[in-house]
């Protein structure tokens, strides 16, 4: 997290803005001096710390070599120790001549490589101290997995009751619990594109509107295209349309109504965001339900397509287009997508199994699932500060990056030793308070800083 942390203060404006007020090296003024300004103090305080993760760096490989690492470890370290110096030469270069867009996207790519090399040290150490060399599905016989337990509530009788319950129910087939996060990444996006010209609130409750309402489309029409396999899993078995409180005709309905007014609610903002409201609704609805899911491994790295969405359509709102920024956001969103859902694939395997959902711990074993959680978020993060690059965010954003980041790293592994449901329950709740921290850190950074 210190090689990280050096990376996203090095692609945030904050950086660029302090060594214009210390333009010599190693100190300003001459070189020897201390700063005058408080930026010069931001530019000599990220020299120091380049120094101390420096060592820190160096004193990792040291152990690496001593412990007799396997050989891939000890190259990935290799490399990372190679370019340290190269970086901060470059560093240097930069600080006393002056840069350049070369210079800068050379140096962002050279940290992001360095970072790269110290992720995939710590996952394949993590992978030999932790995983099991024979946990392979494909290898293991089948496994009787006792049937779901009847957790279906009783439907009420009484008039009030039922109608209670069947509100609650049209509720619950909008999978609300998905509404907050992703209306606070089409929210992000927005106030990336507007930047300090500020936001039209009829534009922003329109989109968000719209939103919430696509988000509780898809997640009807997933309700009644799952409604027989929810059946069979203790987590899905007292949904509305497995405990026949709602019909599904009813069900039916209610999806194509809410996807109607969430596409005249974008239509009013922009047929751009129109659109990608519906690319949006069948995504999920269709591709992901139908084709990714019940199919292949990969459905959850190619599913976060649908998370995705959210930030294009929050920039299109805006711009009428879809730019860098919304785009670099929603890989954001995209990289953080199987990080997050392999910690409750891991956490609700059995159940997965039993609805033959091929997900990533049945198919491939629990060792490979927890490393591709610590592969997937070193790259949510690198692109994290490619956000910051790309859209000029500032030291708020950087912090809140760092900060979270770090919790969420130090969970996951934390899951890889323990290896316990609850552990990977934690893992995931960091992975959802790492995201919506960085976004709300985009919003105020981007319309109030």
């Amino acid at each position: 997290m210190g090689v990280y942390l050096l990376l996203a203060v090095g692609a945030a404006t904050t950086l660029s803005d302090a060594v214009t007020a210390c333009a010599a090296w190693p100190a300003c003024g001459d070189g020897l001096s201390l700063p005058s300004s408080a930026m010069g103090y931001v530019a000599l305080g990220h020299r120091a710390v380049a120094l101390v993760v420096g060592v820190l760096a160096l004193a990792t490989g040291v152990l690496a070599w001593r412990r007799d690492t396997s050989t891939r470890i000890k190259a990935a370290l290799g490399l990372s120790l190679l370019l340290y110096p190269a970086q901060a030469a470059l560093g240097a270069f930069v600080a006393t001549s002056g840069t350049t867009a070369t210079l800068s996207a050379l140096h962002l790519v050279v940290g992001m490589t360095i970072f790269g090399g110290i992720v995939a040290a710590l996952a394949w150490t993590l992978e030999i101290e932790t995983g099991d060399p024979d946990d392979r599905p494909d290898r293991m016989p089948e496994r009787d997995l006792p049937p779901a337990e009847d957790r279906r509530p009783e439907i009420p009788t009484s008039t009030v009751a039922r109608a209670k319950a069947t509100a609650n129910a049209y509720f619950r087939l909008m999978k609300p619990r998905l509404m907050w996060l992703l209306c606070l990444v089409a929210s992000a996006a927005m106030a990336l594109a507007a930047g300090s010209d500020g936001l039209n609130p009829v534009t922003v409750a329109a989109t968000l509107g719209g939103g919430a309402l696509s988000i509780g489309a898809s997640g009807t029409f997933n309700h009644v295209l799952e409604r027989d396999i929810d059946r069979r899993m203790n987590r899905t078995n007292d949904r509305p349309l497995v405990t026949d409180l709602v019909p599904v005709r009813n069900a039916i309905a209610w999806g194509l109504f809410l996807s109607v007014v969430s596409l005249a609610l974008f239509a009013s903002v922009n047929l751009l965001a129109a659109a990608l409201g519906l690319a949006a609704i069948l995504f999920y609805s269709v591709v992901y339900t139908l084709i990714l899911k019940p199919n292949t491994v990969q459905n959850t790295v190619i599913g976060g397509a649908a998370g995705a969405l959210p930030a294009l359509i929050g920039w299109a709102a805006v711009t009428d287009s879809i730019g860098l920024g919304g785009l670099v956001l929603a890989g954001v969103i995209f990289l953080w997508t199987p990080a997050h859902f392999y910690n409750l694939a891991l956490a609700y395997k059995d159940d997965y199994e039993r609805g033959g959902f091929p997900m990533m711990p049945v198919v491939r074993g629990e060792t490979v699932t927890r490393k591709h959680i610590l592969w997937y978020l070193g790259a949510t993060l690198v692109a994290a500060a490619a956000l910051a690059a790309a859209d000029s965010l500032g030291w708020l954003y950087v912090l809140t990056g760092v900060v979270f980041g770090g919790i969420f790293l130090w969970m996951v592994v934390r899951l890889h030793y323990e290896q316990s449901e609850s552990a990977a329950f934690r893992s995931f709740h960091a992975s959802n308070a790492y995201l919506g921290a960085l976004l709300l850190a985009v919003v105020v950074d981007a319309l109030a800083i």
